[in-house]
Parts: structure tokens; sequence; C-alpha cells
């Protein structure tokens, strides 16, 4: 007899094993900053080969990401991130290996595929696979992982900086992603999608084993081309585009803050305001350990407090940092004794965004999208928040150099009071809430404006 504790230790290990996919999000997406500057010396790179190399990962992930989705409903959750281990296995070997910069553009693309395909299939699998009353805190352990990944990486970078070996920078991520491909093959599929498949008998064994309840066995045994059709064919329906819609604003929520302007450039905006090159790098190793933290406390209270409300405090926290950030940035372009104000600013600020704004944006993409549309509709939100950290990623430093540090951070002040706005109307509570019961609410509110 499978107790409701065993149950609950089965998928806290679903969990750990597969957000080693978030570890390898997290790691990738922070190594660039650190490696960049042996990788220029190498090959001798213009600003604009730069950014291209740091650039290529996230256009994969985009296209990682759109895709991501359908491939699961394809061939299943867990083959899905056996083959994102497997890719990102090889493209870390073939980053560490690349003998010039075009080799190593296309490799950082292969990394990204994998990087937005675990990006949306990882909640995915983990909101599928544990009961509704810890599905926050589960669901979480993934954005956790994603910024200790990338503490590891701005801890890697420092410890090997020495060396100057960038290669066994980018090459060390084939560990952990030999460790997802291996840890994913003891697990079973999601009983969403055995399910879906017409396999009732072990859709209702896995659940069982994880203590999930489970809708009526619908429908009939339907094909990965039927899947691909049903799913073009809900989105016409309009509550579920609407749905849709609302889940890609929610990941373009998560970008409009600039947490990733913050994340990828602190020690260039630091470097700005007078601190020495050599002290601004330790800025991404607070910035990191900050984000850990924050994120682990959002995780301790994601279950508790719901997530609307999580992501309310959040977007208020973010954007009153901000404000403030802003103003002090603009003395400590003047005065660099307030440097140490803006670091702190920086801290606090992502302190709101990792404990409240990142963590539940993503948890909510897995709780949103309805199951008609679940593989399409994730891809396609996750597709709208790539493309919004790219937008920050290319923009943030020349609008840096067109307006200033000081306005450039009330810009996304604003934009963070009118994500607040959308959300208070928008977004509902889903704790506590199975995905089905989560997906009628979501019809009942859009059918109430028709």
């Amino acid at each position: 007899m499978v107790t409701n504790e065993t149950s609950k230790s089965y998928a806290r290990w679903v969990a750990a094993i597969s957000a080693l996919g978030g570890l390898l999000f997290g790691y990738d997406t922070g190594v660039m900053s650190g490696a960049l500057l042996y990788i220029e010396n190498e090959f001798t790179l213009s600003a604009a080969q730069e950014g291209a190399v740091t650039s290529m990962l996230l256009v994969g992930a985009a296209i990682g990401a759109l895709t991501g989705g359908r491939v699961a409903d394809a061939i299943g959750r867990r083959l899905t991130l056996i083959l994102g281990g497997l890719i990102f296995v090889g493209g870390s070997i073939a980053c560490a290996l690349a003998a010039d910069v075009l080799s190593l553009g296309a490799s950082r693309t292969v990394l990204g595929l994998a990087v937005g395909m675990v990006s949306i299939v990882v909640p995915m699998y983990i909101s599928e696979m544990v009961p509704a009353d810890v599905r926050g805190r589960l669901v979480s352990l993934n954005t956790l992982m994603i910024v200790v990944g990338q503490l590891v990486a701005f801890l890697t970078n420092s410890a090997l900086a020495h060396t100057g070996s960038w290669r066994l920078m980018l090459g060390l991520a084939a560990v952990p992603g030999a460790m997802l491909a291996i840890g994913m093959v003891a697990l079973p599929d999601s009983p969403v999608w055995l399910r879906r498949r017409g396999r009732f008998d072990d859709a209702s064994r896995v659940a069982a084993r994880l203590s999930i309840a489970m809708g009526a066995d619908e429908g009939a045994s339907i094909s990965s081309r039927e899947v691909r059709a049903a799913e073009r064919q809900a989105l016409r329906v309009p509550w579920i585009r609407r749905t849709v819609l609302i889940a890609v604003c929610v990941g373009v929520t998560q970008q409009v803050t600039g947490v990733n302007a913050i994340v990828y450039f602190a020690p260039k905006m630091m470097n700005l305001v007078g601190i020495s090159t050599e002290n601004a790098v330790y800025t991404s190793i607070i910035i990191g350990t900050v984000s850990v933290i924050s994120c682990w406390i959002g995780m301790l209270l994601v279950d508790r407090i719901g997530r609307r409300r999580l992501l309310t405090i959040g977007l208020v926290g973010t954007s009153t940092s901000l404000v403030l950030l802003s103003v002090a940035y603009k003395f400590a372009e003047a005065d660099t004794r307030i440097s140490a104000l803006v670091l702190v600013l920086m801290a606090t600020f992502i302190a709101f965004q990792q404990a409240a704004v990142s963590l539940t944006t993503w948890l909510l993409l897995s709780e949103l999208v309805p199951p008609a549309a679940r593989g399409l509709g994730m891809g396609i939100a996750g597709l709208g928040l790539w493309v919004a950290n790219w937008l920050v990623a290319q923009g943030f430093l020349p609008m840096v150099e067109a307006i200033g540090g000081s306005l450039s951070f009330l810009v996304f002040a604003v934009l963070g009071g009118m994500a607040l706005v959308f959300v208070r109307a928008n977004v509902p509570e889903t704790t506590d809430r199975s995905l089905d019961d989560v997906a009628a609410e979501m019809k009942r509110r859009a059918e109430a404006r028709y």
C-alpha cells in the first residue's frame, strides 16, 4: 500500500531529478559572462561578435521552447528530457572543442535548443507528476535550480579565472547533462500524457503511486499527429486562445522587470559608476547568492500565501526597488561613494524578483495552459518569454548609452507597474487546485467576458 508520505517522497525524488534541467538552464545562461573574457582574447572578437556568441543561446532557446512542448506531446515528457540531457552533453562538449567563433556560435545555438526545451518541459512534467498540495513548492524547485546553476557558473568562472580555461568552463555542463539523461531513464512518464495516449492502466498506476487525483478516462488513444491537430484546433476555441495569451503575458512579465539586465550586466553597470573591473566581477557572485537564498524563501511561501498574492508582492517590490535604484544610480554617477547603495538596491530587486516574480511565473506557465493545448500552448508562452529575454539582453546596453542607467532602470519600473495591473486583472489563484479545475476557472472567466 502506498502511503501519502511515501507518495510525497517519491514526488520529491521525481522533481529533484527532472530539475537538473533547471540547473543546466542556469549554468549555461550564466557561464558565458566569465568565459567571454577569455574567448574574446583567443578569438579576437569584435563587440558585435561578442554579442552574437552570447545571444545565440537565447535564439536557440526560443526555438527550443516553441518546439519542446510539441516534442513532449509526441514522444512523452520523459523521453523529451532524456533527449534534452543528451543535447546538453553534446552541445557542451562541442563548445569546449570549438575551433573558431562560428563553431562556438553554432554550438551555443544547439545548447540553446536544450535550454529552451527543458525550460518548458521540466515544469510541465513536474506539475503533472506531483499532488496539488505540494505542486507549487516542487515545480518551484526547478526555478531554484536555475538560480543555483547561475551561481555555480559564477563560482566556476571565479575558480578557473587564474587558468583562463574557458573551454573547461563551458564543457563542465556535460556532467549534469549526463546525470539528467540517466536519471530520467528510471522515472515514468506523466499520467496526463499516458492518459491522453490511451494508456489508462499505466496512467492510473503512476497516479496512484503519486497520490494524484485523475479525471475520467475519456476518449481513445490518439497518435502524435492527432495530438498536434487537436492542439491546433483547440487554439481556435476562444477561451483556450485567451488563456494561452494570458500565459504568454505572464511569461513576458518575468522579463519586463529587467531581471536579466541586472543578471547579465550587473558588473558592467557597477563598473560605469566607478567600481574597478576586478571588484565589479564579484557583483555577479553577490547577485547569484541573493538569488538562491531568496528563491528558497519563495519556495517555502508559494503554497502558503498563493501564487497570485506572491506575484503581486513581487511586482510591487521590484518596481519600488527599481525606482529607488534609478535615483541612487543617478547620484552614484557623480559620487562613487553611493555605489554601495546601488549594489544593495540591485540585491533587493533580485530578492523580490527571484522569491516572487520569477518563481511564480514559471509555476503559472505550467498551471494556466489547459490540457487540450498544453504542449503547443506552453511552447508559445515559452517563446514569448525567451524573445522578451533576448530583447532585454540586446537592448539594455544601447538603452543605457542613449538615455543613461538611471532612466533605463526607471523604464523597467514603469513596465513592472503595467505588469502588476495586468496580473491583478487576469491571473486567477491556482494554489491547491487541480489542473482541470484551473482550466475550468479560466473558461468561466473568459465566457464571462463574451
